[in-house]
């Protein structure tokens, strides 16, 4: 009897399940419209944002399937013949599509290791300044280039490393060295980059650390005066330890963006001599897709950056998250 009675239980607490979820949901429905009505100024403002979302980048990733197609600009994307992974086979065929890659993560990895810690250094230095005239002035000259145009940036850097005119040549030049025209030298194009972008972004992106160190409770530091403790000390032992949250959170983020070097500058600056030191991903996608027509092969390239960026992101998020228990999500 037993065994026959648990078949119509079950029967019996379906209904029942399915009457409670369609309750759940018109309960959160129900919240969702209440909410909406009272806070509808908010999703007005946000609207734009998100149609922008919508349009500019969700969209788009509908034609993310010809670099599986045999895409053919007459026939559209829907109607191309489909060819499987042959273009990813293409691709890691390729000693141009292998050489991209290896400068792109060269180039990154320079640029995290020595262009992520000079706006926390440069926060840093802002924090200690006591004369306000001074840190003003100084904060102002170097957040400027982040306002400047990439073009007048890589003018500016095409001036300083002149053979014949530049600065850097003269400066050489004083001291008995002869002139090097140091953009057409494959082993100095790294560098010039790197510098280029430390330069341009630094300023800016100590917004954010000083942000987070006028977070800081000043409890702590007044506390700390009163124990004795030097401004290097309260430094090391209070403000780092309290923006180290922050700071592992735009490492994460600078990981996720570490197959994303600066096109434009790379674009502006390079040129055939120095290609094997300078073409990246970027501009490998740029050069096949736009100039050779190869639309289907440069989207397989545009593609396979962006899951080993996703992929990154989630190493360097689960890392973090372990180690710190601060992350992304």
């Amino acid at each position: 009897m037993a065994k026959s009675e648990a078949p119509l239980q079950e029967i019996g607490a379906r209904p029942n399940e399915a009457w409670q979820l369609s309750a759940s949901l018109g309960s959160s429905l129900h919240w969702l419209v209440r909410h909406f009505r009272k806070e509808w100024q908010i999703y007005v403002l946000l609207a734009p944002m998100i149609i922008w979302f919508l349009v500019f980048l969700y969209k788009p990733m509908y034609g993310l399937q010809i670099a599986f197609k045999d895409f053919s600009i007459f026939r559209g994307v829907a109607e191309s013949p489909w060819v499987g992974f042959e273009h990813f086979e293409t691709l890691f065929a390729n000693s141009q599509f292998i050489r991209a890659i290896k400068n792109t993560v060269i180039i990154s990895a320079y640029t995290l290791v020595f262009g992520f810690p000079v706006p926390i250094i440069l926060a840093l230095m802002f924090n200690e300044v006591l004369n306000a005239t001074f840190k003003r002035t100084a904060q102002t000259i170097v957040y400027l280039p982040h306002f400047i145009s990439t073009v007048i940036i890589a003018g500016i850097v095409i001036t300083a490393f002149s053979p014949s005119a530049g600065i850097v040549n003269t400066v050489l030049g004083w001291l008995g060295i002869d002139s090097i025209y140091f953009l057409t030298k494959p082993e100095w194009f790294r560098p010039i980059f790197v510098g280029s972008g430390i330069w341009q972004e630094a300023g800016f992106t100590s917004i954010i650390f000083l942000a987070a160190i006028a977070g800081v409770n000043p409890s702590l530091y007044e506390s700390a005066v009163v124990d004795g403790a030097s401004r290097w000390q309260m430094m090391w032992k209070i403000t780092i330890p309290s923006i180290m949250p922050t700071i592992l959170i735009m490492l994460i983020i600078r990981i996720g963006n570490i197959m994303e070097v600066g096109f434009e500058l790379i674009i502006l600056l390079y040129q055939p001599a120095t290609y094997q030191t300078a073409d990246v991903i970027n501009t490998f996608i740029f050069r096949q897709g736009l100039q050779s027509g190869q639309y289907d092969l440069a989207a397989a390239a545009g593609l396979f950056n962006a899951v080993v960026a996703f992929i990154l992101v989630m190493i360097a998020n689960t890392i973090s998250k372990r180690v710190s228990r601060t992350s992304l999500w």
